[in-house]
This record gives C-alpha cells, sequence and structure tokens, in this order.
C-alpha cells in the first residue's frame, strides 16, 4: 500500500516524547492560519512511498523510542496510516498522531470507518484540533495553541473517558531531555 507524504525526519525530539522518527502525511482538509507546515496542505504534493519503503527508513532510525505521524492530517490516508501503525507498533516503538480534528470528531466517524477506529486503537498519545493563530503559545510542549490537547489513548480507551496526558507533570521532559 502506498502513502503520501510530505516527508520524513529521521529522528526529532519536539515532535512528542523522547526521540521519534517524524512522517509528514501530505494533504489537509484544515488549512489553519499560521500553519507550520502549510505545504502540506495540497494532497496532490508531496511523494508517494510505499509502507515497506517507509518501514525500513524507520528501522534505520535505531536512536528512536518511537514515531510520530503528523502533517498534513493523517486521518485523510487511514487506511494506509493503520496499517502502518500496525508495523510501527511491531517494532515495540510508540505512537503519536497529530490532528487538526477533535478527538471528540475523531470517535464519531470513526463508526463510519474502521481504520481510523483502527489507528487510534494503536495509538498512545493523540495530539488534537486545529492550530488557532490566536492561542499561539511557544511554551506549550509538542503543541503550537492552547486549544489543541495532548490526550493519552491508551488510559483514555482504559478508562472510557478522555485522559489528557500527564507525562511533563510528571517530570518525563526533565528524565527524556535534560537527563545528566
Amino acid at each position: 500500500m502506498m502513502l503520501q507524504l510530505a516527508g520524513f525526519k529521521a529522528e526529532s525530539i519536539v515532535d512528542g516524547p523522547g526521540v521519534r522518527a517524524t512522517i509528514y502525511f501530505q494533504g489537509c482538509p484544515h488549512r489553519c492560519h499560521g500553519c507550520h507546515n502549510p505545504e502540506t496542505h495540497d494532497p496532490e504534493s508531496g511523494l508517494r512511498i510505499s509502507i515497506s519503503d517507509l518501514m525500513a527508513m524507520i528501522k534505520k532510525s535505531s536512536a528512536i523510542s518511537g514515531v510520530t505521524f503528523s502533517g498534513g492530517e493523517p486521518f485523510m490516508q487511514a487506511s494506509a496510516a493503520a496499517l502502518l501503525a500496525d508495523q510501527v507498533r511491531a517494532l515495540g516503538l510508540n505512537l503519536v498522531v497529530y490532528s487538526g480534528y477533535p478527538y471528540e470528531k475523531l470517535i464519531a466517524v470513526s463508526y463510519l470507518d474502521p481504520s481510523i477506529r483502527h489507528l487510534l486503537a494503536v495509538t498512545w498519545l493523540l495530539i488534537d484540533g486545529p492550530f488557532l493563530k490566536g492561542e499561539q503559545d511557544f511554551n506549550l510542549p509538542f503543541r503550537g495553541s492552547r486549544n489543541q490537547r495532548v490526550i493519552d489513548l491508551t488510559q483514555t480507551m482504559l478508562e472510557g473517558n478522555l485522559v489528557e496526558w500527564k507525562g511533563l507533570d510528571n517530570g518525563y521532559e526533565q528524565q527524556v531531555f535534560f537527563a545528566e
């Protein structure tokens, strides 16, 4: 199966906790004013790559603890993204997914599209909501505006209600980024 991508970064420390490989999906219906990646909006741009070629790139990133799906909008390619996510998880890596859609909207449409439900089920952290220029805050870890949430989907699924990730409040950032 093929994916339409804007890019790939072998190692990143800004796209989620720890050192991560980041996959930038091509295509985004949100077109947020002030978007950090406006070149990802056009679904016809970018490059086509197979899941197997992308997995080979991920496997070369030996220092990573996880993979991030960024955008564009990963849920525009939910079927392929879910297949890729399964392979990422099979490597023992965690998954962070960015989406301009609020979690509640993704859950609602997941009943109509099993690939969205599947992608949510294998995601550790979901950073949800559109970027809002008026809510921009450079001090927020892993997101650009205050309306966006970092949702712990593993805990959310276990508890049956939305659980925002508390990792940074529990010293995770210091352990990962500032360890001596």
